[in-house]
């Protein structure tokens, strides 16, 4: 697992009151370009899926029909 340098670093860490207060400010602070009224856009997502794609340069596969008539999880 962790060696004893990286246990006491650590432990350090664990105690500083700058990193709690940087880790609550985070918190406060975050965003989620996704979630419109606290529920996922498909929209945004749809549209931050295909920026992905073309930033790394991804062909999209061509749409095949799902034949399955009765689906169930």
């Amino acid at each position: 697992m962790f060696d004893l340098q990286e246990r006491e670093e650590m432990l350090r860490l664990a105690g500083s009151s700058t990193l709690k207060e940087d880790m609550r400010f985070l918190s406060a602070h975050r965003y989620n370009p996704l979630i419109v009224e606290g529920k996922v856009s498909m929209d945004r997502l749809l549209d931050f899926l295909n920026g992905f794609n073309e930033f790394i340069n991804h062909a999209p596969k061509p749409f095949k029909k799902m034949l399955d008539k009765n689906m169930k999880l």
